[in-house]
């Protein structure tokens, strides 16, 4: 509890900053950090470092919203990578400044600790060059030390989707180079976006099969839906996929598929065993 708590301080410290970019922690956030580290190595606890990239914002929490809440109830890090900070190809959304906000007081109900925000356009990743988005996404790991990412699945209808997860996939091999200094992967693993996942029409392409079930519990779902609604004009009435009866739906039936009380599904492809 005590290390849970440490672990939290730099979460608080984190939004309350003025003046600095929020992603940035100052001296005594990062000290909490160590001492939540030592506490949980003292304990025989490992604290583990997650890393969730996404293309857009509300996607880490249409994916793994309740889970990202109970990795940080459990102690652990969670830091969310998002690739579109411009939404200029969208009809009936904040601009870019609201949209930020959005981001952040839903990342802050959820415990997120850091941010790491690209520059890159909405429904335009096909546009950008593949090598920028890849290493932004390696910038990510090395400054989160993540041994532990969770992404789109590759064959989501939504073509950021396909590409953010496909520059996710290489850059989680900097691990691999000798001079890259940074934490093995240990786990690689795809989340299921509603409306988007689901949508996955080709059958040519191997369609998500979820293979780890996350047991969440109905409290965390409806904190869930309560940090999606942070995001303006995201929610849609039922029965959208994005609805609340929906989501609240999709995690009974994963939960039923696993035998758990509410569930968050994933496809874990990739597993290094320490």
């Amino acid at each position: 509890m005590i290390g849970a708590v440490l672990a939290a301080v730099p979460i608080i410290c984190y939004y309350i900053k003025q003046g600095k970019r929020k992603q940035d922690m100052c001296d005594c956030c990062k000290s909490s950090v160590f001492i939540a580290l030592l506490f949980f190595y003292a304990k025989g606890l490992r604290v583990v470092v997650y890393l969730v990239v996404v293309a857009h914002p509300d996607d880490e929490v249409l994916g793994a919203g309740a889970t990202i809440c109970k990795l940080v109830e459990e102690g652990h890090i969670v830091d969310v990578c998002i690739l579109c900070s411009k939404a200029e190809a969208r009809a009936n959304r904040p601009d870019d400044n609201e949209m930020q906000e959005d981001l952040f007081a839903s990342m802050n109900m959820l415990g997120v600790h850091d941010v790491y925000l690209g520059n890159f356009v909405d429904s335009q990743l096909n546009m950008s060059a593949h090598l920028k988005i890849v290493q932004f996404i390696e910038e990510a790991l090395k400054r989160s030390s993540a041994t532990r990412v969770i992404t789109h699945h590759p064959s989501d209808l939504n073509n950021d989707h396909q590409i953010t997860s496909l520059c996710c996939q290489e850059a989680a091999r900097l691990s691999m180079r000798m001079t890259a200094n940074v934490p093995h992967i240990e786990l690689i693993a795809f989340m299921e976006v509603p409306s988007s996942t689901d949508w996955m029409l080709n059958h040519s392409i191997e369609a998500f099969l979820p293979n780890t079930f996350i047991e969440v519990g109905k409290k965390l779902i409806l904190k869930k839906i309560e940090a999606l609604g942070k995001y303006k004009n995201v929610m849609r009435p039922f029965p959208h996929p994005r609805s609340a009866n929906v989501l609240e739906g999709l995690a009974a039936y994963r939960g039923g598929q696993s035998g758990c009380n509410y569930a968050e599904a994933f496809q874990v492809v990739f597993r290094r065993e320490l």
